[in-house]
């Protein structure tokens, strides 16, 4: 009879409507009853998903409860998906239902939510340390620090260097000053069973001498790098000199700090050496540039280098480090900058746009280049720009730092979960966690578990990974959920019987009722139960057939008061069939014959006060056996209700309200009706 209560009890969306009535109407005998107060009601009953679980413990709410001493617990709440002792469904729940992203958090005063959930026994307090363990990702620089080199190093633990050796070393540096005992890690690494061959070491790049002393027809090969780019071609330096290589065919692709070689012919225009167009450089590797002291040039200075590099049979320029102080001027695709003291401007030669978004026009600004040449007869001073200010406009490579030998090695990722002792880390006992292939043997798409599939699918893991279990043994299970929201750990806890794995987290299904009040959700049991009137009417006639039986049953002379259909009585006047309670006192004389020598007044009267004192309060008992006082709370069920006295009704319009004093015992507080 409990399931058939509930699936017409609790109805979503049952919205209630309270009707007004003559005042003391119904209680003309019964002192204590009150008018009902016209308002809008909603019942709802509603099962908390995986991702309610976490919003529970990501509102604001129920963190400022759990405060500091129990935010690991509420934690733990969210990403388990079932209470506990310390975060229990009564004090949590109110939050979710007033949170913007629960969906009856809008409902009226008044209003009621049946709230089923799981909650946990007593577990392991590692379950609850597992589920909030940190994540860490072990880097290329830890592998580096593993094989003891930046050059030489593989990124996987490899049998020279397992994981289980150098984890905990990983560890106690990175945790340093931070772990206390108990403390938990997921760790994420790669491991191979192949350790990596790193052959002969390459030799290192070594820098040609061949740039401080060129002349025009020479044919060149250079071992030098990059120090500066441009759109017609880079500045290339060795270790006596410099020159600009005029547009070369891989130009764009070239950076600072690129190691290249190449073969051309030294060339010369514009007053300055450069190397004939279309050389190809190959680029063998990369370093760190560091430019020398920019000579920060005088207008005298200015004029006399243009004087004599433009004399006849003058040297000609090789590329000079400079610094210049002027004001930008920009025409159209030309950029210039004018120098005080001199007629001579300097032109950013090749310019890129990240240089063009450096020079604004009008301003005076300080940069720093590598001096070409000399453009028009020495009026312009061919710069390729490197810096505007304190900006370093070129870019270096990204493996400008050093040259490094990391060799791939076949391997696999893990997850492994490490725990503090209180001095070192050491693989947590008892525990196994799931990694990529684990996940992909089960026929998962993503390294995550969901809905029910751990509950089917962990049990089998477990006896693959344990064939020679034995009965009682105890193991930790830690994978990552989808909770239809987010990924987040989990720890289920499993004992081995002997034959199987079986789940051992105490979860039971149980349910709690939460009522609006004054805009605020609290937990209470009471029950709101409208009864609409009429026939067909499942819910009334549940509550009113089991009067009617109740009177048959527990009345003295009981079958006498209900009718030959067996759905009605006349003791009280509950009728099943037209739900609703007949007061007519000729319906009720005409039943039962003891009522000949009352009033009508009387027979109506005695029938409200059985009805509210007698007969309710019996059907409840049978119906609501589960029913009980909550210290704290005052547990009641309110009872709307048609009344039939000669008058056509469509819509309750009584009322009891009862306090459950006792196991499925209920006394009558107030009621109210015609």
């Amino acid at each position: 009879m409990k399931q058939y209560i509930n699936k017409f009890l609790l109805l979503s969306g049952c919205a209630l409507a309270f009707a007004a009535c003559d005042e003391n109407s119904w209680n003309d005998k019964l002192d204590g009853f009150e008018e009902p107060v016209p308002t809008d009601v909603q019942s709802i009953e509603y099962t908390l998903t995986a991702a309610d679980y976490s919003l529970i413990a990501s509102n604001s709410t129920n963190k400022a409860l759990a405060g500091d001493e129990l935010a690991a617990a509420l934690s733990a709440v969210g990403k388990q998906g079932y209470f506990t002792s310390e975060i229990t469904a009564e004090k949590y729940v109110p939050a979710l239902l007033s949170d913007p992203k629960f969906p009856y958090f809008a409902l009226s005063n008044g209003s009621s939510v049946k709230v089923t959930y799981q909650t946990a026994g007593e577990l392991p307090q590692q379950v609850e340390d597992m589920v909030n363990a940190e994540k860490y990702t072990v880097t290329e620089a830890d592998y580096q620090s593993v094989w003891g080199s930046e050059d030489d190093y593989t990124t996987a633990f490899t049998p020279a260097h397992p994981a289980s050796r150098a984890i905990p070393a990983l560890l106690k540096e990175k945790y340093a000053g931070s772990a206390v005992a108990d403390d938990y890690v997921i760790v994420n690494y790669n491991t191979s069973d192949v350790d990596p061959d790193f052959g002969t070491p390459e030799p290192e790049f070594e820098l040609s001498s061949v740039l401080g002393s060129i002349n025009v027809n020479d044919q060149i090969d250079v071992n030098g790098y990059v120090a500066a780019v441009g759109t017609q071609g880079p500045v290339v330096c060795d270790a006596t000199g410099s020159i600009f290589v005029y547009a070369p065919t891989n130009n764009a692709d070239l950076k600072v700090g690129d190691q290249v070689t190449f073969s051309a012919t030294v060339s010369s225009y514009n007053y300055g050496f450069q190397t004939a167009r279309g050389a190809t450089l190959e680029v063998v590797g990369t370093q760190a540039v560091e430019y020398p002291a920019a000579k920060a040039w005088t207008a005298a200075e200015i004029d006399q280098f243009v004087a004599d590099r433009t004399a006849t049979g003058a040297a000609l320029v090789t590329p000079v480090y400079s610094k210049f102080t002027g004001k930008v001027t920009v025409s159209g695709n030309y950029i210039n900058v004018i120098l005080d003291g001199t007629t001579v401007q300097v032109s950013p030669y090749g310019a890129t746009d990240a240089v063009k978004a450096q020079l604004t026009d009008g301003a005076t600004m300080t940069f720093e280049g590598y001096m070409v040449a000399l453009a028009s007869k020495g009026k312009y001073l061919n710069t390729i720009v490197t810096k505007v200010g304190s900006t370093a406009i070129t870019t270096q490579s990204v493996n400008a730092a050093a040259s490094r030998a990391m060799v791939s090695v076949p391997s696999v990722n893990e997850n492994a979960i490490y725990k503090y002792d209180g001095s070192n880390w050491v693989a947590a006992p008892s525990t196994v966690i799931l990694s990529h292939a684990d996940y992909q043997a089960m026929g998962q798409s993503y390294d995550n578990l969901s809905g029910t599939v751990p509950a089917t699918l962990l049990p089998i893991y477990l006896g693959q990974k344990y064939p020679y279990a034995v009965a009682d043994q105890q193991v930790f299970v830690v994978y990552y959920y989808y909770n239809g929201s987010a990924t987040v750990n989990r720890c289920d806890e499993y004992t081995f019987d002997g034959s199987n794995w079986n789940l051992n987290d105490g979860v039971v299904t149980e349910t709690a009722q939460f009522v609006k009040s004054n805009g605020k959700w609290n937990y209470d049991p009471s029950l709101v139960i409208t009864l609409p009137v009429g026939r067909n009417q499942p819910l009334s006639t549940l509550y009113f057939q089991t009067c009617v039986d109740w009177v048959r049953d527990n009345v003295p002379d009981g079958a006498a008061y209900v009718t030959s259909y067996g759905n009605n009585e006349y003791y009280c006047g509950t009728s099943a069939y037209q739900g609703n309670i007949d007061l007519r006192a000729s319906a009720a004389k005409a039943q039962y014959a003891g009522y000949e020598s009352m009033t009508d007044e009387e027979v109506i009267a005695l029938e409200k006060e059985r009805f509210a004192n007698e007969v309710m309060p019996g059907a409840l008992s049978e119906l609501h056996p589960d029913m009980r006082p909550v210290d704290g709370i005052d547990v009641t069920v309110t009872i709307h209700f048609g009344v039939y006295s000669g008058k056509t009704i469509s819509a309750p319009n009584a009322v009891v309200v009862y306090r459950v004093t006792a196991p499925a015992t209920s006394y009558l507080v107030r009621g109210s009706g015609p």
